[in-house]
Protein backbone atom coordinates (compact mmCIF):
# COMPACT_ATOMS: atom_id res chain seq x y z
CA UNK A 1 0.00 0.00 0.00
CA UNK A 2 0.74 3.77 -0.72
CA UNK A 3 3.44 4.45 2.38
CA UNK A 4 2.27 7.18 2.65
CA UNK A 5 -1.54 6.40 4.95
CA UNK A 6 -0.69 5.41 8.51
CA UNK A 7 -0.46 1.79 10.02
CA UNK A 8 -3.93 2.14 11.05
CA UNK A 9 -6.62 -0.38 10.14
CA UNK A 10 -7.84 0.47 6.60
CA UNK A 11 -11.50 0.91 7.03
CA UNK A 12 -14.82 0.60 4.27
CA UNK A 13 -15.97 3.43 2.29
CA UNK A 14 -19.57 3.59 2.27
CA UNK A 15 -21.10 5.89 -0.59
CA UNK A 16 -24.92 6.65 -0.83
CA UNK A 17 -26.75 9.68 -0.94
CA UNK A 18 -29.67 8.79 1.01
CA UNK A 19 -29.33 8.50 4.49
CA UNK A 20 -31.71 5.45 5.01
CA UNK A 21 -29.09 3.31 2.92
CA UNK A 22 -26.22 4.24 5.20
CA UNK A 23 -27.56 3.62 8.28
CA UNK A 24 -28.55 -0.31 7.12
CA UNK A 25 -24.99 -0.74 5.53
CA UNK A 26 -24.25 0.56 9.09
CA UNK A 27 -25.66 -2.15 10.85
CA UNK A 28 -25.09 -4.60 8.51
CA UNK A 29 -21.33 -4.25 8.38
CA UNK A 30 -21.05 -3.16 12.09
CA UNK A 31 -20.29 -6.48 13.34
CA UNK A 32 -16.87 -6.80 11.67
CA UNK A 33 -15.47 -4.72 13.70
CA UNK A 34 -13.53 -2.21 11.14
CA UNK A 35 -13.40 1.80 10.36
CA UNK A 36 -16.80 2.48 8.70
CA UNK A 37 -16.64 5.80 6.70
CA UNK A 38 -19.79 7.08 5.52
CA UNK A 39 -19.62 9.88 2.06
CA UNK A 40 -22.90 10.67 0.73
CA UNK A 41 -22.03 11.69 -2.45
CA UNK A 42 -18.86 10.92 -5.23
CA UNK A 43 -17.22 13.99 -4.40
CA UNK A 44 -16.29 13.04 -0.82
CA UNK A 45 -15.83 9.50 -1.79
CA UNK A 46 -13.06 11.25 -3.45
CA UNK A 47 -11.72 13.45 -0.50
CA UNK A 48 -12.34 10.28 1.91
CA UNK A 49 -9.77 8.08 -0.81
CA UNK A 50 -7.41 10.66 -0.17
CA UNK A 51 -7.36 11.12 3.18
CA UNK A 52 -6.99 7.33 4.16
CA UNK A 53 -6.57 3.93 3.07
CA UNK A 54 -9.29 1.81 2.60
CA UNK A 55 -9.90 -2.38 1.58
CA UNK A 56 -13.27 -2.06 0.33
CA UNK A 57 -15.61 0.64 -1.07
CA UNK A 58 -19.48 0.46 -1.08
CA UNK A 59 -20.75 2.66 -3.88
CA UNK A 60 -24.21 3.33 -5.40
CA UNK A 61 -24.60 3.48 -8.53
CA UNK A 62 -27.49 6.35 -8.70
CA UNK A 63 -26.36 9.22 -6.96
CA UNK A 64 -26.93 12.84 -7.82
CA UNK A 65 -24.20 14.77 -9.29
CA UNK A 66 -21.01 12.46 -9.84
CA UNK A 67 -22.99 8.62 -9.87
CA UNK A 68 -21.20 5.64 -8.65
CA UNK A 69 -20.02 5.05 -12.15
CA UNK A 70 -18.27 8.15 -12.67
CA UNK A 71 -16.90 8.20 -8.93
CA UNK A 72 -15.47 4.34 -9.57
CA UNK A 73 -14.04 5.67 -12.90
CA UNK A 74 -12.10 8.35 -10.85
CA UNK A 75 -11.07 5.98 -8.41
CA UNK A 76 -9.15 4.29 -10.52
CA UNK A 77 -7.43 7.09 -11.56
CA UNK A 78 -6.14 8.24 -7.99
CA UNK A 79 -2.50 6.08 -7.14
CA UNK A 80 -3.21 5.44 -3.79
CA UNK A 81 -7.01 3.86 -4.71
CA UNK A 82 -6.31 1.99 -7.51
CA UNK A 83 -6.41 -0.99 -6.47
CA UNK A 84 -9.32 -1.08 -3.93
CA UNK A 85 -12.08 -2.93 -4.26
CA UNK A 86 -15.21 -1.82 -5.10
CA UNK A 87 -18.82 -3.08 -4.58
CA UNK A 88 -21.51 -1.78 -6.71
CA UNK A 89 -25.07 -1.45 -5.13
CA UNK A 90 -28.41 -0.53 -6.71
CA UNK A 91 -31.93 -0.48 -6.23
CA UNK A 92 -32.51 -1.58 -9.76
CA UNK A 93 -32.18 -4.64 -11.61
CA UNK A 94 -34.51 -3.53 -14.47
CA UNK A 95 -31.25 -2.66 -16.65
CA UNK A 96 -29.24 -6.06 -17.04
CA UNK A 97 -26.44 -2.50 -18.60
CA UNK A 98 -25.69 -1.74 -14.74
CA UNK A 99 -23.81 -5.06 -14.13
CA UNK A 100 -22.06 -4.41 -17.26
CA UNK A 101 -21.18 -0.83 -16.79
CA UNK A 102 -20.11 -1.59 -13.40
CA UNK A 103 -17.62 -4.43 -14.33
CA UNK A 104 -16.21 -2.48 -16.91
CA UNK A 105 -15.22 0.76 -14.58
CA UNK A 106 -13.72 -1.71 -12.48
CA UNK A 107 -15.78 -3.07 -10.06
CA UNK A 108 -15.28 -6.29 -8.23
CA UNK A 109 -18.88 -7.26 -7.58
CA UNK A 110 -22.28 -5.90 -8.56
CA UNK A 111 -24.97 -6.63 -5.94
CA UNK A 112 -28.78 -5.92 -6.47
CA UNK A 113 -30.66 -3.63 -3.27
CA UNK A 114 -32.28 -4.99 -1.34
CA UNK A 115 -29.49 -7.04 -0.54
CA UNK A 116 -28.57 -10.42 1.35
CA UNK A 117 -27.42 -8.76 4.61
CA UNK A 118 -25.00 -12.07 5.31
CA UNK A 119 -24.43 -12.06 1.45
CA UNK A 120 -22.90 -8.25 1.73
CA UNK A 121 -20.77 -9.03 5.05
CA UNK A 122 -19.92 -11.98 3.56
CA UNK A 123 -18.20 -10.06 0.36
CA UNK A 124 -16.48 -7.63 2.34
CA UNK A 125 -15.37 -9.92 4.94
CA UNK A 126 -13.00 -11.31 1.86
CA UNK A 127 -12.21 -8.27 0.68
CA UNK A 128 -10.76 -7.32 4.12
CA UNK A 129 -8.73 -10.86 4.49
CA UNK A 130 -7.02 -9.55 0.97
CA UNK A 131 -6.30 -6.36 2.28
CA UNK A 132 -4.54 -7.83 5.54
CA UNK A 133 -3.33 -10.86 3.52
CA UNK A 134 -1.43 -8.25 1.21
CA UNK A 135 -0.27 -6.04 3.81
CA UNK A 136 1.43 -8.84 5.80
CA UNK A 137 3.34 -9.60 1.94
CA UNK A 138 4.81 -6.08 1.26
CA UNK A 139 5.75 -6.10 5.66
CA UNK A 140 7.74 -9.33 4.56
CA UNK A 141 9.02 -7.95 1.17
CA UNK A 142 10.01 -4.84 2.89
CA UNK A 143 12.14 -7.28 6.00
CA UNK A 144 13.44 -9.33 3.32
CA UNK A 145 14.72 -5.96 0.99
CA UNK A 146 16.50 -4.89 4.07
CA UNK A 147 17.88 -8.11 5.07
CA UNK A 148 19.17 -8.56 1.05
CA UNK A 149 20.82 -4.45 1.19
CA UNK A 150 22.54 -6.08 4.74
CA UNK A 151 23.72 -9.26 2.94
CA UNK A 152 24.98 -6.70 -0.01
CA UNK A 153 26.80 -4.58 2.03
CA UNK A 154 28.66 -7.50 4.26
CA UNK A 155 29.70 -8.87 0.45
CA UNK A 156 30.84 -5.47 -0.51
CA UNK A 157 33.05 -5.28 2.84
CA UNK A 158 34.71 -8.67 2.19
CA UNK A 159 35.41 -8.00 -1.21
CA UNK A 160 37.09 -4.89 -0.54
CA UNK A 161 38.64 -6.63 1.91
CA UNK A 162 40.42 -9.13 -0.69
CA UNK A 163 40.76 -6.36 -3.07
CA UNK A 164 43.19 -4.54 -0.92
CA UNK A 165 44.78 -7.62 -0.20
CA UNK A 166 44.02 -7.32 3.61
CA UNK A 167 43.07 -10.55 4.68
CA UNK A 168 44.53 -11.11 7.94
CA UNK A 169 41.28 -11.98 9.55
CA UNK A 170 40.82 -15.14 8.17
CA UNK A 171 38.13 -16.37 11.42
CA UNK A 172 36.35 -13.17 10.63
CA UNK A 173 36.01 -13.54 7.43
CA UNK A 174 34.53 -17.06 7.76
CA UNK A 175 31.93 -15.57 10.47
CA UNK A 176 30.75 -13.37 8.16
CA UNK A 177 30.25 -15.88 5.43
CA UNK A 178 28.61 -18.14 7.97
CA UNK A 179 26.09 -15.08 8.61
CA UNK A 180 25.42 -14.39 5.23
CA UNK A 181 25.05 -18.07 4.14
CA UNK A 182 22.32 -17.95 6.82
CA UNK A 183 20.79 -15.12 5.70
CA UNK A 184 20.13 -16.99 1.93
CA UNK A 185 18.85 -19.70 3.61
CA UNK A 186 15.98 -17.53 4.80
CA UNK A 187 15.24 -15.40 1.97
CA UNK A 188 15.18 -18.51 0.22
CA UNK A 189 12.28 -19.68 1.84
CA UNK A 190 13.23 -21.83 4.50
CA UNK A 191 10.82 -19.66 6.77
CA UNK A 192 7.15 -20.67 7.44
CA UNK A 193 4.23 -17.26 6.35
Amino acid sequence: MNSGFAAAAAGILLVDDMEDNLVALEAVLGSLNEPLVRARSGEEAMKALLRQEFAVVLLDVLMPGMDGFETAANIKRLDQAKDVPIIFLTGTDTDRGYAFRGYATGAADFLTKPFDPWVLRAKVSVFLDLHRKNRQLQHLLARDRERLEELGARLATIENRLAAGNVPDAAGLRGSVARMEETLRELRGERVM
